[in-house]
């Protein structure tokens, strides 16, 4: 909280506290420069400026920009009115202010009188822009967001180029934790591969302002990626933490063959140092790591559970989405031509390669699709994913090596398709830790409620003091892709904190179909301005 006061007063302090001179050459009391928030409707008064512009000072991520607009109408006033006054005022305020109240010749000349003195085209055209990011920033960062669907996770309720807007008001928009960040970028400068766009001189705490509502189960969800916040530079995905999972898996192996102890906490340091020695990596602030949308299947204190593919919440199976998919595979008597099957099943031309390794094809179907296909002649037979007891075996024996499905422990039997039972932890609520199930919620005390946690000779300790208990502090969800066998959530890296939670999609107002050729139109009119569900 005392970050948070701290950046709310200092644009104000910055600029006005070292200007009291001015206020008394502008007729005004110096005491005045020196009162928080009063000192900026002072300054706004004399510059002939609205009172409601005070309130943006309320508003981190755009605060700072309103401090270089006022900062430039006040070099303005005090007649340093060339391009060179206007660009040292806006980016060195706390330098150019100073240096020229020391001028004894300064004078107070006021707003410039624009029936006299025209503006600029380069200076109208500039306001105009300034003033357009300003109002953008505050509909992005408190209201809403445009979002774009990269990957097939939610296929096909949500489809590769659809293009939708994220309400930040259904949940409460989260305070930027950034502040200090490139306008409508988001952790990448444009026109660059791995330049940070933000700067991490300011920190704010995690706040989020009130909502409409708090996230329902089954609600479309946008939400920074719980395991983005170590990154690989130039190779984010898979994350930084898959892939010392994968470096560890070959070491696994070669302790088998040669019948030597399997020490994962050993692989796995081993593998980190590789990474972290051998390849750039940075880490990423809460909000400026990767974006993903998926469906909150479980919310504080549920219970899943999935068997056979199958989700059950609470004991109950929860609702099969109309656009829902699973991977299915078809045998067919003839060999079926892509973008046929694009047109008749509408199965993305991208998702209709072989399975890797085997050479059968396994195509991501609705239960729509999947009838019909069924009722086609040529289609001899389909089977889901998980129904096949070969793929079940080689995924069970991978996730045992690989540790691919969370909690990631290498001793669980669990797989996408048959997975839990596990509990939903809700803030406030305790849990008994026992050395089983502390992988389920270490990453939770570590990272993301910040405790030191450590094993030592078979007890647990959080902060240094032995524990067999732990209170959440915050709300947890649990997330999944309606593209069931194609959907990187939960089921591989856990739960998602209230505090990474973005917002609510609400509607596609673009939706463009990467499949098709220009020539036959990339428009998909019938997904524009539908409401998502």
């Amino acid at each position: 909280m005392l970050n948070y006061i701290l950046y709310i007063l200092l644009p104000s302090y910055i600029v006005l506290a070292s200007q009291f001179k001015w206020f008394g050459i502008a007729g005004r009391a110096t005491w005045e420069a020196f009162v928080p928030f009063y000192n900026i409707w002072v300054n706004l008064r004399f510059l002939k400026k609205p009172w409601y512009w005070i309130l943006l000072f309320f508003l981190p991520g755009v605060n700072i920009m309103m401090l270089m607009v006022i900062s430039v109408n006040t070099a303005t006033a005090f007649n340093k009115r060339s391009m060179t006054d206007g660009l040292f005022a806006a980016l060195l305020p706390f330098v150019f202010f100073p240096m020229i109240a020391s001028k004894e010749d300064l004078k107070f000349v006021g707003s410039v009188d624009r029936e006299i003195h025209k503006k600029s085209a380069l200076r109208e055209w500039g306001e105009a822009i300034v003033f357009a990011i300003v109002a953008a920033s505050i509909i992005r960062t408190y209201f809403m967001e445009a979002f774009t669907i990269p990957t097939p996770s939610m296929e096909k309720t949500l489809l590769v180029g659809d293009f939708l807007f994220v309400s930040k008001l259904h949940y409460g928009p989260k305070v930027p934790n950034t502040p200090l960040s490139f306008p409508f970028a988001h952790h990448t400068l444009p026109a660059t591969t791995s330049t940070p766009s933000y700067l991490e001189w300011m920190k704010l705490p995690y706040h989020r302002l009130p909502g409409f509502t708090d996230v329902d189960r089954y609600d479309v969800v946008v939400f920074n990626f719980p395991e983005g916040d170590t990154i690989i530079v130039g190779k984010d995905n898979p994350s930084y933490y898959q892939q010392v999972r994968d470096l560890s898996a070959p070491l696994y192996n070669l302790a088998i063959q040669k019948n030597a102890k399997l020490d994962w906490e050993n692989f796995d340091g081993r593998s980190r140092k590789s990474l972290l020695t051998q390849k750039e990596w940075r880490v990423r602030p809460l909000d400026k790591r990767e974006h993903y949308i998926k469906r909150c299947v479980g919310i504080p204190g549920d219970t899943i559970m999935i068997k056979n593919a199958k989700l059950f919440v609470n004991g109950e199976a929860s609702p099969d989405f109309p656009e829902m998919q699973y991977s299915y595979l078809v045998e067919s008597q003839t060999l079926l031509n892509p973008k046929r099957v694009k047109e008749d099943f509408n199965v993305r031309i991208q998702d209709q390669a072989p399975e890797r390794g085997t050479g059968r094809k396994i195509w991501p179907l609705t239960e729509e699709m999947k009838e019909k296909m069924e009722s086609q002649s040529y289609i001899q037979q389909l089977t889901m994913k998980a129904d096949l007891p070969l793929d079940r075996a080689r995924i069970l024996e991978s996730n045992k090596v690989a540790g691919n499905v969370f909690p990631n422990s290498r001793n669980n039997t669990w797989t996408e398709n048959d997975y839990g039972p596990l509990w939903i932890p809700k803030a406030g609520s305790q849990v008994g830790l026992t050395l089983q199930n502390l992988p389920i919620y270490r990453r939770i005390i570590e990272v993301y409620e910040g405790n030191e946690l450590k094993v030592k000779e078979g007890k647990i300790f959080i902060n240094g003091a032995e524990a067999s208990t732990y209170t959440f502090q915050m709300d947890y969800f649990f997330m999944m892709g309606d593209n069931r066998h194609s959907s990187l959530d939960s089921r591989f890296w856990g739960f998602v904190p209230e505090n990474h939670v973005v917002g609510k999609a609400v509607f596609v107002w673009l939706s463009l179909d990467e499949d098709l050729s220009l020539t036959e139109g990339k428009i998909r009119w019938s997904s524009m301005f539908s409401l998502i569900e």
